[in-house]
């Protein structure tokens, strides 16, 4: 439960705060005071397994030691100097260079994942060939909250749209198939679609998606839905735009989700697990499309925080991290573990209407009941809260709850965070 420094603390910002904040903050009303390794502790000295790895950066978890050394030496050094090469540049872009596929060679560095996301838009705005007008997105993405990533979705906001130039496929949602079929006997139907619409049009410039849908619920498509529409796209010259910033990093077993099923991006962004928390954000691509005239003007990939020195420190320091300790391989063992207990949950639990993920990746799905498979967001939020005063955050959006414990923790840790979700699912559900 909320203790009083924490409830004194939030009324005294309550009169000068904005609202709309995430609904797990609203929900959980915790103030988080300190975080060490794959633990958060409250205003009140309350502990907490953080299966939600911050909001999906903490990779190595809270204030690891070679990451806050990093910073530390960096801030007494220098902060800013716009885009300057600064000494530890060069290293952290031969770092990406061993860490993404080859063909990925070249990196702008951002602030945020909206930032990246827009960047990327630029680039293939410049690059399109002529009657290459329009933007390929699938239904369910999501890809920021700036207005070019919102256009990509026709995610409307107030009273009147700003739908973009995008076309939208289908997303291999087969527990909510939105064509009513069902796996395998579909044939892929929803591949098929998004190919006649979007790999197989002239006009189509670039198909811009996320290869495990976060934000939807931990979306994972069968095997051969990727792989029909990248072939399709390729064959058709349709630019292959990997939204990575929620997967990439090694979040699902691979550093880039894109390599588990088989896609060759021509652009990726990336950012949550880039720099343990710190705001950063890299656009990897092909040479020849980030150096290309249209695309790379003076200040094109400019930005007053972009690649700062600070940024550069945390990223560089969560990478080698990442790549000294095969953390990308422990997010495969650990995520075997992880798939066998919670894959026996929907069993027990009726309202438990899927479970599903990679890695270290998960979605939890809450239904009022499993004929209709109605989405039941009150419960979700009841299991998330009675998880939180069990000392587990995991992270909630509607009626799903999503886990992405830290690369990091232990086995026992590990089953500890799970032992304490099925208290709350039982405390709720039965």
């Amino acid at each position: 439960m909320t203790g009083r420094q924490q409830l004194e603390r939030l009324e005294r910002e309550a009169g000068h705060l904005a609202p709309g904040a995430s609904e797990e903050a609203a929900v959980g009303r915790r103030v988080f005071a300190e975080g060490r390794g794959p633990l958060l502790t409250d205003l009140d000295g309350n502990q907490y397994l953080d299966f939600a790895a911050g909001t999906l950066t903490q990779s190595l978890g809270h204030g690891h030691p070679e990451v806050v050394e990093a910073l530390t030496a960096q801030a007494r050094r220098l902060w800013n100097v716009h885009d300057s090469a600064t000494p530890d540049r060069a290293a952290l872009l031969e770092l990406l260079a061993r860490l993404l596929p080859e063909r990925l060679g070249t990196y702008a560095l951002f602030s945020t994942g909206a930032e990246v996301v827009e960047a990327a838009l630029r680039v293939v705005q410049a690059t399109a060939e002529p009657g290459r007008n329009r933007i390929g997105a699938l239904r369910g993405g999501f890809h920021g909250k700036t207005t070019g990533a919102r256009m990509l979705v026709h995610w409307d906001v107030g009273h009147q749209s700003f739908a973009g130039n995008s076309v939208l496929g289908y997303s291999a949602y087969c527990y909510r198939c939105p064509l009513e079929l069902s796996h395998p006997s579909c044939g892929l139907r929803c591949a098929s679609l998004v190919r006649r619409h979007i790999a197989d049009k002239p006009n189509i410039s670039a198909l811009v998606f996320e290869p495990v849908l976060g934000a939807a619920g931990v979306v994972v498509p069968p095997p051969g839905y990727w792989e029909q529409i990248a072939d399709a796209c390729r064959s058709n010259g349709v630019l292959l735009v990997a939204d990575e910033v929620l997967t990439g990093g090694g979040r699902t077993g691979t550093f880039l989700a894109s390599e588990q099923f088989g896609i060759e991006p021509d652009l990726v962004t990336l950012s949550k697990g880039m720099a343990s928390g710190f705001p950063f954000a890299v656009l990897a691509g092909r040479a020849d499309l980030l150096h290309h005239p249209a695309a790379s003007g003076a200040g094109a990939y400019a930005s007053t925080y972009a690649g700062n020195p600070l940024g550069i420190a945390a990223a560089r320091a969560t990478l080698e991290v990442i790549e000294r300790d095969r953390l990308v391989d422990r997010v495969r063992v650990l995520g075997e573990l992880l798939h066998e207990r919670l894959s026996a949950l929907p069993a027990r639990f009726e309202n438990l209407g899927e479970v599903r993920g990679l890695g270290l990746l998960y979605g939890l799905e809450f239904v009022t009941d499993r004929q209709s498979r109605t989405p039941a967001p009150h419960i979700a939020r009841s299991v998330y809260a009675t998880a939180l005063d069990l000392g587990l955050r995991v992270a909630l959006g509607g009626h799903i709850l999503r886990l992405a414990p830290p690369f990091t923790i232990d086995e026992p840790l590990l089953d500890e965070g799970v032992g304490l979700l099925e208290q709350a699912l039982e405390r709720v559900l039965t």
